[in-house]
């Protein structure tokens, strides 16, 4: 096995110059690391709308269901830690379109998708994306919860044909590697550790990809499928 610790999947993020894009994950919890500048994130739930500090050194996580917009403030740059590594990169996000948008699987992906180079598709994509966000955090703030739970319930059809292929992802990554940790504790505990004589060290010395346009910034990603040791 040469996964990161857990089956997560790691990415050093430069966040967009002002703001990310709104948007929520349905299967994968997710952890900040900020290693330089200093901003926020605003996030969204059903407990409410809350603002976090972020600074150099500082380390925040939150559920699936948490809607976040990071807010650079200066030199905004972040190691992101996702669980499920494999259902990021296969859809596990859903921007926070306006609710006419949401509603139409196709319009969404035309809303959703970027063209081929440059920043600028990013940043309309990112602007449709707190015109929508802005609604849901001020009827929540209001005391009204019927709009966040319909982008809720928008997101899970938006999503349902990947289900498949996510379960997939889950069962060769995440699962597999949960279930050696029960096995390895099945063999010590018959006084036999077998998987002690296969330890090895892994390495990727660089990310795999640099400057990928993500929805929050310029991504550089680093992937461990096939490397040696």
């Amino acid at each position: 096995m040469n996964e990161l610790p857990g089956a997560v999947g790691v990415t050093h993020l430069t966040v967009y110059p002002r703001s990310g894009t709104p948007h929520m994950h349905l299967c994968c919890a997710e952890s900040y690391v900020v290693t330089s500048g200093f901003g926020h994130v605003q996030t969204l739930t059903l407990n409410g709308y809350k603002e976090t500090p972020l600074k150099a050194g500082a380390v925040v996580w939150f559920a699936p269901g948490t809607i976040h917009r990071l807010i650079n403030d200066g030199d905004l740059e972040i190691v992101v830690l996702m669980q499920n590594s494999g259902l990021p990169e296969a859809g596990d996000a859903v921007m926070t379109f306006p609710a006419e948008v949401v509603a139409d699987p196709l319009a969404y992906a035309q809303a959703a998708s970027l063209p081929p180079s440059g920043l600028e598709g990013a940043f309309k994509r990112r602007e449709l994306a707190v015109a929508g966000f802005d609604l849901l955090r001020s009827a929540a703030e209001a005391g009204d919860f019927g709009p966040l739970r319909e982008f809720h319930a928008a997101a899970v059809r938006i999503v349902s044909p990947q289900l498949p292929e996510w379960r997939r992802r889950w069962a060769q990554g995440a699962m597999r590697v949960a279930q050696a940790t029960g096995s390895q504790l099945d063999s010590l505990a018959s006084d036999v550790a077998p998987h002690l004589s296969n330890a090895d060290v892994y390495e990727l010395s660089e990310p795999t990809e640099r400057g990928r346009r993500g929805m929050c910034g310029l991504l550089d990603t680093y992937v461990t499928k096939g490397i040696s040791s």
